[in-house]
């Protein structure tokens, strides 16, 4: 089952902004999968992906959202809800821009590297101080690109935001002070600090900042017309209004978002704070992004790295992004970029879907999640840090990685354990 219409891209939707837009419900969007598929979505499955969703919105778990749903060509992609909470808001459509947030270390910083490691420019098992000789220290100096990617560095999770700080410089020069809690190669954490020294790496190596090299080497290549950073630049300041908003600072806002005025809205501004104080450019979030394009990297994923005659990556480095890369002895499974099966992997894979399936998720409500066993996968786009980062859509993701697994013909195995992750 195919349920397509034309989407325009975002360029054109600025234009025509003025024009009054649907009030409320699914939409219809633009989908380029290959006109006959070879797959199919089961029909039963599509209400309940869509009672899951609206059921989240009632609830205001989120404003809006968009998912879309693929299995080998068959193709469903709906819009729900509006931008906010407002009663004026505009409805969601499906050329809606989110903030992908970490969903940016597998669309725009893992892939970044991979491409300069073909080129032989990187090295995945060098050392860091190799490239960076001034992160020599706090147990820094064995660390290898390879663990930087499948998050076995063992640097901490994030960098302060105190005392204050701004810019790509002072974000490398705390990072480079860091100092690890284990032995790199011996333990899994998660952690933003790990993909802001990638998304440098790019820039020392390439001579080209990370946003330039994934725009020119990746998301151009692939048609990902509406993907990249800084989405005001690109596409100018009458595409804020088309942008799902995310945060909106209060009366005595903490640490996280305290450069936002109260009343401030954060819309085509990046929701991440500390990619917010690298001017809006990290590895570790930043691009913006539509549910149409993420399926066409999927699609690339999915075809060994190249679609539509465009090769985007080689076979290998769609191999080492997505499958286990993990050092030995670390239980959660990481590829060079995608989650396999860490604590993170079990909320987005749902019940269904294998343990070899591969994703990743993004802290503003995204997800992305690819089985390449059934050729199937599916999108989550919303906005559901909006208007104050506190709302879970945790369960949701459960439901929909289920949903998406069940409209792919996929069975959940009997005696298959609970969801109960709280990641």
């Amino acid at each position: 089952m195919i349920r397509s219409a034309f989407r325009p891209p975002i360029r054109s939707l600025i234009a025509a902004a003025c024009v009054a837009m649907l009030a409320t419900g699914c939409v219809h969007g633009r989908l380029d999968a290959p006109a006959t598929p070879q797959g199919q979505l089961d029909a039963a499955r599509l209400p309940q992906i869509d009672a899951a969703v609206q059921e989240a919105i009632a609830a205001h778990k989120l404003p809006g959202a968009v998912v879309h749903v693929e299995h080998e060509g068959a193709v469903y992609e709906q819009a729900y809800g509006k931008l906010s909470y407002e009663p004026d808001a505009r409805a969601v459509h499906t050329g809606t821009l989110f903030d992908a947030a970490s969903l940016s270390k597998v669309l725009s910083t893992a892939p970044s590297v991979l491409k300069l490691a073909e080129e032989g420019r990187i090295k995945l098992d060098a050392k860091l101080t190799d490239y960076f000789p001034e992160c020599a220290n706090g147990g820094k100096e064995t660390i290898t690109i390879r663990h930087l990617l499948t998050h076995s560095s063992g640097l901490p999770a994030g960098l302060p935001a105190k005392p204050a700080w701004h810019g790509d410089a002072a974000a490398h020069a705390l990072a480079c002070s860091q100092v690890v809690t284990h032995p790199p190669g011996t333990f899994f954490r998660y952690s933003d600090i790990n993909y802001i020294l990638l998304g440098q790496l790019v820039h020392k190596v390439s001579g080209m900042p990370l946003d330039e090299f994934a725009r020119t080497r990746i998301f151009e290549p692939l048609k990902m017309r509406d993907t990249g950073y800084l989405p005001l630049r690109r596409l100018g300041n009458g595409a804020a209004a088309l942008i799902a908003p995310t945060q909106k600072g209060r009366e005595g806002e903490g640490s996280a978002h305290g450069d936002l005025a109260p009343g401030q809205l954060l819309q085509g501004v990046v929701h991440d704070p500390t990619a917010r104080r690298m001017d809006g450019v990290a590895g570790s979030a930043g691009v913006f992004t539509t549910a149409h394009d993420i399926a066409r990297y999927a699609r690339m994923l999915l075809n060994n790295g190249e679609l539509d005659g465009v090769r985007i990556l080689s076979p290998e480095s769609v191999r080492l992004m997505t499958t286990v890369q993990s050092p030995d002895g670390i239980a959660a499974l990481r590829g060079l970029g995608m989650d396999i099966n860490s604590p993170y992997a079990v909320r987005p894979r749902g019940t269904v879907f294998p343990v070899g399936s591969y994703g990743h998720t993004g802290f503003t409500g995204c997800v992305l999640w690819i089985d390449p066993g059934s050729r199937s996968f599916y999108v989550l786009l919303s906005n559901r840090v909006y208007p104050d980062d506190k709302s879970n859509v945790l369960e949701l993701y459960t439901r929909l990685g289920t949903l998406a697994a069940e409209s792919a013909g996929l069975v959940k195995p009997p005696g298959s354990p609970a969801v109960a992750a709280t990641h």
